[in-house]
């Protein structure tokens, strides 16, 4: 047994996939800066080809420094196996493209982050992939959507900007009666937070970027298999088979890698893993102060004069409150939150006469970051597809960092004192 599978998740995230002794002592792993890799022997390459030993061949196939960081990941969330990409939208379009042919359908929920829905209703349309948007806490719609063409339910563990939190449990029972993988994009919540793969998600994507980093300073994504998915004999997967018989349980993340990431050269910089690393030793105790955090800004801004309403699921007259405390594996909720003003006007007003709070287009970093979605992100959508992913003039989304909850809550006020 692994001496460090008894260790609390606060201890893992600092120790899992660390082997010193293969790096002269040290305790973070080299950064492999190298195009290719020598083998010694012709059989030693050829093996490695045709997937007979592992081993490194070229960096955009793998690379030592990611390896490290996908094992390390894939453990946290409690996965069999993970591959580390360039970015979040990457690792969600390979996953994706992974379980698609031309006219097959999807189900996805209605709250998606801006890029995904961008990917899903436009790039994807364009090569008759079909998403299907629904209420993903509606159980009979979810069901409804299902045909012989559907592929997989995607769902987001708390939706950007949206704020609400699916039943992940519910939706994968419905996914697997139907023979359907459940993929969940688990960047908001981390897996300090949550963990879909314990509540029978099949597949879990991260933008690294955010939480897992935690310092914005380097982008990536990475998608992580449970390993539990059926795939053998599944019609809804004719093409399949070869993954299967190289792979078995990791067929979908051997088909992610070989069909898509190696081919639409989405690489992870080896730099950019190991920043990442060095973020990830703080997670445990950045997400606590996150979540306490996002607590006392909420109850702040609910009672405060100017603030015309607050979302966020920590707040007990959420509609989600509840869902969230079955989701959710750590006292918490996540450190994003949504709230509103009068107008437009007041929203810019509030944001110019901010200190210390930074705007710009990121979540998830130790710093507190705020963002006006209507007039930024989706500033060129139809307003009425912004009104259905509830992006509203009178929005702003603040993702809370790790300073003082003092000193973010008096910057909001003395801004608040300027409308």
């Amino acid at each position: 047994m692994d001496k460090k599978s008894n260790l609390h998740f606060d201890s893992r995230v600092i120790h899992e996939a660390l082997t010193p002794e293969l790096w002269q002592g040290a305790t973070l792993p080299p950064i492999f800066q190298s195009a290719s890799t020598a083998h010694k022997t012709a059989q030693s390459l050829s093996d490695t080809f045709a997937g007979k030993q592992k081993s490194h061949i070229y960096m955009r196939l793998t690379n030592p420094t990611n390896s490290v960081f996908e094992e390390k990941v894939a453990s946290l969330e409690n996965g069999k196996g993970a591959v580390v990409m360039s970015s979040g939208m990457a690792a969600i379009n390979n996953t994706c493209m992974a379980l698609l042919r031309s006219n097959d359908e999807f189900i996805c929920g209605s709250s998606l982050f801006m890029s995904t829905y961008l990917l899903f209703t436009g790039v994807f349309k364009k090569y008759n992939l079909n998403a299907k948007i629904v209420d993903i806490k509606s159980t009979k719609e979810i069901e409804d959507a299902i045909t012989d063409k559907t592929r997989f339910i995607y769902i987001e563990t708390i939706g950007n900007p949206k704020m609400d939190i699916p039943d992940i449990k519910k939706i994968a029972r419905i996914a697997r009666v139907h023979g359907l993988p459940l993929i969940v994009d688990n960047t908001l919540a981390s897996p300090f937070l949550a963990r879909p793969i314990d509540l029978s998600a099949d597949v879990v994507i991260h933008s690294t970027t955010k939480y897992l980093s935690g310092h914005g300073a380097a982008t990536g994504g990475i998608v992580v298999d449970g390993g539990n998915f059926p795939w053998e004999n599944n019609e809804r997967f004719p093409d399949f088979a070869p993954f299967i018989e190289r792979k078995g349980e990791l067929a979908l993340l051997d088909k992610i890698w070989r069909e898509h990431h190696i081919n639409f050269g989405t690489t992870q910089a080896p730099f950019h893993s190991y920043l990442a690393m060095i973020g990830m030793d703080t997670l445990a105790l950045r997400m606590e102060r996150h979540m306490s955090n996002a607590v006392r800004v909420a109850k702040h801004l609910k009672l405060h004069k100017k603030v015309k309403w607050v979302n966020f699921p920590g707040l007990p007259d959420h509609p989600d409150h509840e869902t969230a405390n079955k989701v959710f594996c750590n006292q918490g909720y996540g450190a994003m939150i949504g709230f509103g003003l009068e107008n437009q006007e007041q929203c810019f007003t509030l944001i110019d006469n901010l200190n210390m709070i930074y705007h710009l287009a990121n979540l998830g970093d130790c710093k507190t970051l705020i963002i006006h979605p209507w007039s930024s992100q989706y500033i060129s959508f139809d307003p009425d597809v912004k009104t259905d992913l509830s992006i509203t003039p009178d929005l702003l989304r603040l993702s809370v960092g790790i300073e003082n909850p003092d000193d973010i809550i008096n910057d909001l006020d003395q801004a608040l004192d300027k409308i």
